[in-house]
């Protein structure tokens, strides 16, 4: 089958690679009709090379058919359609239960000291052959994939892998009082549809973002839209009666613009053999945090920052005092996508399309676009802001 393969720092090929099968007997196989290029996955194209091989498969926001299930799979049949989520859980672990899956105890990788496998996500998270293929091994196929209807196109639902629950969670973690006021860093696919989700659920959307494109598609679902500035602080406290948002989504991440000193570092680290590489990540790795301390500075005191934004850094300098001062609310972590699934497919399936799954999607593609694609998409450029490669197209 073709692949998208990781090759080298932004770097990555298109290759034939062997059909997954059947491992084991919780196992299934889908055919991809789907598969979208996150952000995420900017971050191994740049960032954390050090944790990937020549050759691994990336990709973790799939859909497709399910073509064959293992003996113990008693929910799939062949022929089903199905969302896959982007981490890998079993759903009976302790973790699981409470609605953690992306700590499930049972797929752990606690070699590294990380949560649950995450399909195309370094050796940080498994190693899991990814999904921007032709074919996927879903491991712990009974429990994870999403079975969906049949009759409405595949934009509808196949965000329900990653980012639309991402969002999701990342605006219930904001815990926006009733009618108040939440920005949104980064208007990229997940700032879209937390600045979407904001407004569907009444609360007042501003959203920060550097790149026009992006600000006007936010701002035709009712998202007031601010240029990234030098006084972005004070201008959302002039906004908002002089304290400032009474949360902050950050959807931005590692790699935030105007990060000059975590830029470099990342550049240093990059140039390390893997091995060191890993080490100095993994003991005084930081991240670019100029999203973050902005957010900050912005929120008002006693407001909540939610972080869906991915962060890698063991040794970021963090602002301490302010936030202590300001009683600050933190919440983050990866989404735990079956958790959010019954609040959001209502939405994905209702005719009006409240959340616009249908309209965000920038570039479609055959799978042998993929090189061009990822640098287009890190680039952010011919407007490029979500991705998607069907493994039919030419």
């Amino acid at each position: 089958m073709k692949a998208v393969t990781w090759q080298g720092k932004r770097k990555v090929s298109v290759e034939e690679v062997p059909d997954p099968v059947i491992e084991q007997p919780t196992d299934a196989v889908i055919r991809i009709t789907s598969t979208a290029l996150c952000g995420s996955d900017l971050h191994l194209y740049e960032v954390l090379g050090p944790y990937m091989n020549a050759g691994d498969i990336v990709g973790h926001e799939p859909m497709g058919i399910v073509e064959e299930v293992g003996s113990a799979v008693t929910n799939l049949k062949r022929g089903d359609r199905v969302v896959i989520p982007f981490q890998i859980a079993c759903g009976q672990c302790f973790m699981c239960r409470q609605g953690l899956q992306t700590q499930c105890e049972t797929t752990q990788v606690r070699d590294k000291g990380m949560g649950a496998a995450l399909f195309g996500y370094s050796e940080l998270y498994g190693s899991v052959p990814g999904a921007q293929a032709e074919y996927l091994r879903v491991p712990h196929a009974d429990y994870g994939p999403i079975v969906v209807g049949s009759e409405l196109p595949d934009d509808r639902y196949l965000f329900l892998s990653d980012i639309l629950p991402t969002a999701w969670q990342g605006v219930k973690y904001a815990n926006v009082p009733d009618g108040g006021t939440l920005a949104v860093y980064g208007l990229g696919p997940v700032g879209q549809f937390a600045a979407r989700i904001g407004t569907h659920l009444g609360y007042r959307v501003i959203g920060v973002e550097p790149q026009a494109e992006r600000r006007d598609l936010a701002a035709r679902y009712g998202t007031e839209v601010l240029d990234l500035s030098k006084d972005l602080g004070d201008e959302l406290r002039e906004m908002t009666q002089g304290r400032g948002p009474d949360a902050v989504v950050d959807a931005v991440g590692m790699e935030a613009h105007g990060s000059g000193a975590g830029a470099f570092a990342q550049a240093a680290v990059g140039i390390l053999p893997d091995a060191l590489a890993q080490k100095a990540m993994e003991t005084a790795g930081v991240d670019r945090l100029a999203a973050l301390h902005s957010a900050i500075d912005a929120v008002r005191r006693g407001g909540t920052i939610s972080l869906s934004g991915v962060y890698g850094g063991t040794a970021d300098p963090m602002p301490l005092m302010t936030m202590f001062d300001k009683q600050l609310n933190l919440r983050m972590g990866q989404c735990n996508v079956k958790r959010w699934v019954d609040d959001l497919l209502p939405l994905v399936e209702d005719p009006a399309d409240p959340l616009g799954v249908t309209d965000l999607v920038t570039h479609r593609a055959g799978l042998d676009a993929a090189p061009e694609l990822y640098e287009k998409f890190q680039k952010k450029e011919d407007g490029c802001i979500k991705v998607v490669f069907q493994p039919g197209l030419n």
